[in-house]
């Protein structure tokens, strides 16, 4: 079980961050561009949305089979002084649960939004937030102490 929803919630990631880049995208040349809001970029917000509560609750089942999460919980005082179980088992989650709240509460403040343009400056505001805290929390590759590859494999 656990491999295969490490390999979902690495996979999952990447519909997410596309989406999101995507809404941005919409949001920020809307907004700029003076343009009508659309069904079509109502599709999108909700999309984006979707995917990403997806892929936390993907992230939360995780969390409770993650043996790295387990040896945290289970030696918190030892564990807090140790990058990797530190981020999987506190930092990460956290992190990931308020870009969720933050993009959620965006979403739903866009669409109770009247004017065209304030839909999209709602999107753009929350959602760049959001985006900007998931990239903060990611398991780059590149990342020193806490990398991860691109993709899992199942």
């Amino acid at each position: 079980m656990y491999p295969t929803l490490v390999a979902l919630h690495s996979w999952m990631r990447w519909l997410v961050l596309i989406s999101l880049l995507f809404a941005l995208y919409r949001a920020y040349t809307g907004w700029l561009g003076k343009k009508t809001y659309t069904r079509f970029d109502n599709s999108v917000r909700n999309t984006t949305v979707t995917f990403l509560h997806i892929q936390f609750l993907l992230g939360l089942g995780l969390y409770f089979v993650s043996p790295l999460v387990d040896y945290f919980l289970h030696h918190f005082k030892e564990a807090m002084h140790e990058r990797q179980a530190r981020f999987f088992g506190l930092e990460h989650i956290f992190v990931m649960l308020l870009s969720v709240v933050i993009i959620t509460i965006g979403s739903a403040k866009a669409k109770r939004k009247r004017l065209d343009k304030q839909k999209f400056k709602t999107l753009a505001i929350w959602f760049t937030i959001g985006l900007l805290l998931i990239l903060s929390s990611i398991p780059w590759p590149f990342s020193p102490l806490i990398s991860r590859p691109w993709v899992r494999l199942f």
